[in-house]
């Protein structure tokens, strides 16, 4: 694991004067924190860029980032600031000043997206790739391998490894191959004069398709980017219009995701609908998980023998379950635990590591939301949602990935502070 200081930049170092006319107080809530995210609204009068905060009185210098509005807030000329405390204790106040960023250290490690046209859009930490956005277009002729984008996740500590599993050319390539990375869709869509559309498996040529980059935010606290992503039906034509922004924090010890979607309509009534398999927001692990337990169960059937349990398991928040253990909502026997999950969190093995991805689902999301779980590295949850030009849908989930295991407590902690993030507000300087 990395080590605060050189994630945060805590300097220890001369900061030169600067004019003060604003702090940053920021209050802890009930119980401590670490690695914080801190988000504050400028004031309108501001037009000054803010990269960096000392705590006053003291050399201790953080970075701090100043971005624009999020797809779902509301689209103005409000510029925010977001940086990370790596430590808040419960009912701390902290007070913070804009300074400038120290010569020696302008050089230090920043988000970057790399594009290569027509392929994918890879963001990068430093070297690192943490990233990558598949958004080819949509070939007719190449249906099944480019009838949905969706993002790659990198292993956390030097990006060389891709967790998730990506597109292929023919649905027998690979097990279940219409999942991939990480995905937002649905398998029963019907709309306008009794039309329907698989947005999930693409069948019957529905596809979505990425159409352009609303915008990218690059710096040593976030990267972000926007895409415009239209959905179509089976004569091609665009029923609804997706709008999917990705934030990564830089962050000790994993990767942590904001995934926001704005998904509106033409003007028809649109109605989403599925199964907790094949709908909804999902994190799909790579295909050697499945194909571990596919050679594991095919050879003790070969064998005469009961197939040894999936390396795969769940966390959850009643507790660890046993490898190979899922719990699934169905129609014909729902298990409530898998109902209105405020997080899940799944354990698998890549290239001979083990990883944790936790998935936090936003109380603010429609309800009720069903959930899967598999033991060969796909999990999510889906729910109906009656889509309308006066009733968009707006989502937001966090994702965290880490190498090794996670507690319940770690979880309920990151999901406690995405839910109930620390209150953070600018006071004028007089």
């Amino acid at each position: 694991m990395r080590s605060l200081l050189s994630t945060f930049l805590l300097l220890i170092l001369p900061i030169p004067a600067l004019a003060e006319e604003f702090k940053i107080i920021v209050t802890g809530g009930k119980t401590d924190q670490s690695n914080v995210v801190c988000t504050v609204a400028l004031p309108e009068t501001e037009t000054a860029k803010v990269e960096a905060l000392r705590i006053p009185d003291s050399k201790v210098v953080i970075w701090a980032q100043t971005i624009g509005t999020g797809v779902l807030e509301k689209q103005d000329k409000t510029r925010y600031v977001v940086f990370v405390l790596p430590t808040l204790k419960a009912g701390e106040t902290v007070s913070l000043i804009p300074t400038p960023i120290p010569d020696e250290s302008k050089s230090a490690k920043q988000f970057s997206f790399v594009d290569e046209k027509g392929k994918c859009t890879d963001l990068l930490f430093g070297n690192r790739p943490v990233l990558r956005y598949i958004n080819a277009p949509h070939d007719p002729s190449n249906h099944f391998l480019t009838f949905k984008p969706f993002h790659h996740v990198f292993d956390p500590a030097e990006g060389k490894t891709l967790l998730t599993s990506g597109a292929h050319a023919k649905p027998t390539e690979g097990l279940y191959p219409h999942h991939r990375g990480l995905f937002f869709g649905f398998n029963k869509i019907s709309y306008g004069a009794k039309q329907t559309a698989d947005i999930w498996h693409g069948t019957d040529n529905v596809f979505s398709q990425h159409e352009k980059m609303l915008g990218t935010e690059t710096g040593r606290v976030l990267g972000r980017q926007r895409a415009e992503v239209t959905w179509h039906g089976k004569d091609a034509s665009t029923f609804a219009t997706e709008n999917r922004e990705l934030t990564v924090y830089a962050l000790p010890g994993g990767t942590m995701i904001d995934w926001s979607t704005l998904l509106t309509t033409n003007g028809e009534t649109v109605k989403l609908d599925g199964d907790p398999q094949h709908a909804g927001f999902h994190f799909r692990a790579a295909q050697e998980v499945a194909e571990k337990n596919k050679t594991e169960t095919d050879l003790a059937k070969k064998e005469g023998r009961k197939p040894k349990p999936a390396d795969t398991y769940y966390l959850r928040p009643d507790g660890k379950g046993n490898l190979g253990e899922t719990r699934n909502w169905d129609t014909k026997g729902a298990d409530q635990r898998a109902v209105n999950l405020p997080w899940d969190a799944m354990s698998f093995v890549v290239g001979g590591k083990r990883y944790s991805v936790l998935r936090i689902n936003h109380p603010g999301n429609p309800r009720e939301t069903r959930g899967s779980e598999r033991d060969y590295g796909r999990f999510g949850d889906y729910f109906e949602y009656m889509l309308t030009t006066d009733h968009p849908l707006r989502l937001r989930y966090r994702v965290w990935l880490q190498e090794g295991e996670m507690t319940v407590d770690q979880c309920n902690a990151l999901a406690g502070d995405f839910v109930n993030p620390a209150v953070t507000k600018i006071v004028a300087v007089k």
